[in-house]
């Protein structure tokens, strides 16, 4: 499921630390990743110069990890945004691993945010990894579930993620905005919950820890709210492709903008996020 991966490197010690982290487990030791450090340079004598200083950076970040990945070296002269959508389809990425400053979409749009532009024009799971947050070896990973076939590979990408690895605990959220947000109920009342009893079930099939959290309110804000109550280390959350194939080399402002409950959790949610889309 994730056996390529693309790390767009931007010296961010949080993504370089979650990257390291992932590849320790079972999962994904074995796994192909592709390093991406892209250079803007002015002349020859500069473009030799960051080159050669890339590599050396590469190469640092290449001995600190799994020493069973297949680790390759890329390092391109271009737009930063726009090479990192190439070169996803060029490696045929399974996951986009980038830092973000975790800015409000307006402001993202103003800075020429790369994250906030690969993540709304990528069709492909993106884990986005904050500079201000505390990255950490993962104990909670929590799976956000409502009723849509995103979810539900979000789901899988969770189990497969931890298959082999019995040191985290998946917490399954349901947030309905149907129910009242603070409803008190049973836990066996919220394993039988429509949503999450399936879930449950696969996560059991597996032998996983696991809980589950069924609440009220307004999902974007209370799956934020559960993710600092419950000090998750991982949000895994299903993220449609949302822009109709016709629009997709036009990229416009009110489109970046992006108004969706992934676009509020990414930027708000103080732990990673996996943003879990499934290629067409």
């Amino acid at each position: 499921m994730l056996n390529k991966i693309l790390y767009a490197d931007s010296g961010a010690d949080n993504a370089r630390d979650m990257l390291k982290i992932l590849l320790d487990l079972p999962a994904l030791k074995k796994s192909e990743v592709s390093i991406l450090r892209v250079v803007s340079s002015t002349s020859k004598e500069k473009e030799a110069a960051d080159n050669l200083q890339s590599q050396e950076e590469i190469e640092s970040l290449k001995a600190k990890l799994s020493q069973e990945c297949k680790v390759n070296s890329l390092i391109r002269e271009g737009e930063p945004k726009t090479t990192v959508l190439n070169v996803a389809k060029e490696t045929d990425a399974d996951l986009i691993i980038m830092g973000s400053r975790g800015l409000g979409k307006l402001q993202s749009i103003l800075s020429n945010s790369i994250s906030q532009y690969v993540f709304q024009l990528t069709d492909r799971p993106m884990l986005l990894v904050k500079d201000d947050i505390y990255v950490k070896r993962l104990k909670r990973v929590a799976i956000a579930l409502d009723k849509s076939p995103a979810s539900q590979y979000a789901l899988d990408m969770g189990l497969f993620l931890l298959q082999g690895y019995r040191d985290a605990e998946i917490v399954l959220m349901r947030v309905n905005p149907d129910l009242e947000p603070n409803l008190a109920m049973s836990k066996e009342e919220m394993e039988h919950n429509p949503i999450l009893a399936p879930a449950v079930a696969k996560v059991k099939a597996r032998g996983l820890d696991y809980r589950c959290i069924v609440t009220g309110g307004r999902p974007s804000v209370k799956i934020c709210n559960l993710v600092a109550e419950n000090n998750i280390d991982l949000l895994i959350l299903g993220s449609p492709e949302r822009r109709p194939s016709v629009a997709k080399n036009l990229p416009d402002l009110e489109r970046l903008l992006g108004s969706s409950l992934s676009d509020y959790i990414r930027i708000k949610a103080d732990c990673p996020v996996l943003l879990a889309r499934q290629e067409e």
